[in-house]
């Protein structure tokens, strides 16, 4: 199969996959118990009140066609307005976006920075002790939840030795150097745990790749172990860790919830919990969508990069 013909099976994928997570995601808002427009006006409304506000959002239109105008305003990025405050959901969305991207791109050259020379070190010297010492260190990291991770550094940190601010968010171009502090504590908690997990991949995927016959035909024309790595292994070794990438995307994307409402962080998940809390389903169903969108696309992303990182998918075109 050539790869055009690949990539156009892998984009068909997504598109399908994208709508039918559509539908669950709509299915599952439309099930929950109460009435949007009731909730919204408070209990004292009268029934005159709660039918306009229902046929004001279109809430009493047919199912199908509240998921096909749904559907339209995903399209053309018009996400209409909240149910609760009436405020535009697109504005709202396009201001947190920022502020979520920044942290989860934070965490995630943190993550990177701790698992490759980490897992590495893990996978090469394995049968020694500073192998077995970081192993055990991951596994502790691994153990340990983002929430929990974030609490013992504010009590380290901002608490304990005040060098950085417990919560709070400034942008960067009004003050660039608390921006930096602000941004540091989450960003840790969020790439310190999945650092470690990946760094675990890492491993495994190293210590996999020396054990292959191309590795020891190298060794044994003279290069050392290292260079013998780092020449003709870690290419190989970075496929299984791109997909484990993907998927600690996704986890980061979800971990920047909990992160966000620990450090008071205005981002999409500090939104997203908000929403839920005044039951504003609207908004609540617009930003699930989005982040299941986003971890699709990482998934189809990461596919792609699989004919550009593995030399057996171009050789077969």
């Amino acid at each position: 199969m050539s790869q055009p013909v690949r990539i156009a099976r892998r984009a068909a994928i997504f598109i399908l996959t994208l709508i039918a997570s559509s539908v669950v995601v709509f299915g599952l808002m439309a099930a929950l118990p109460g009435d949007p427009a009731r909730v919204a006006l408070g209990l004292d409304a009268t029934p005159a009140s709660v039918a306009a506000l229902r046929h004001e959002f279109g809430l009493d239109q047919p199912l199908p066609i509240r998921f096909l105008e749904w559907w339209r305003s995903l399209v053309t990025l018009d996400f209409g307005q909240s149910y609760v405050t009436h405020a535009d959901i697109g504005s709202e969305i396009a201001d947190r976006i920022p502020v979520t991207l920044i942290l989860v791109g934070a965490a995630l050259i943190i993550a990177m920075i701790i698992a490759v020379p980490m897992g590495t070190v893990m996978a090469v010297r394995h049968r020694k002790l500073s192998g077995v010492v970081l192993s055990a260190a991951s596994q502790i990291g691994v153990a340990v939840p983002t929430f929990l991770a974030g609490i013992l550094l504010v009590a380290l940190f901002a608490v304990g030795l005040g060098w950085l601010p417990a919560n709070g968010w400034t942008d960067p171009d009004v003050d660039f150097i608390m921006f930096l502090k602000q941004l540091t504590l989450p960003a840790l908690a969020l790439g310190l745990v999945q650092g470690a997990i990946m760094a675990r991949y890492v491993r495994s995927s190293i210590l996999d790749v020396q054990r292959q016959d191309y590795i020891r035909t190298a060794r044994a024309k003279g290069l050392p172990p290292s260079k013998a790595l780092v020449r003709h292994g870690m290419r190989n070794a970075a496929i299984p860790v791109v997909t484990v990438l993907a998927l600690q995307l996704a986890y980061l994307l979800i971990g920047a919830v909990v992160v966000e409402r620990v450090f008071v962080i205005p981002g999409l998940g500090s939104l997203l919990i908000d929403s839920v809390s005044i039951r504003d389903l609207n908004v609540v169903q617009d930003i699930v969508m989005l982040l299941v969108a986003a971890v699709l696309l990482i998934n189809f992303l990461v596919d792609v990069l699989y004919d550009v990182i593995d030399p057996r998918l171009r050789a077969a075109t």
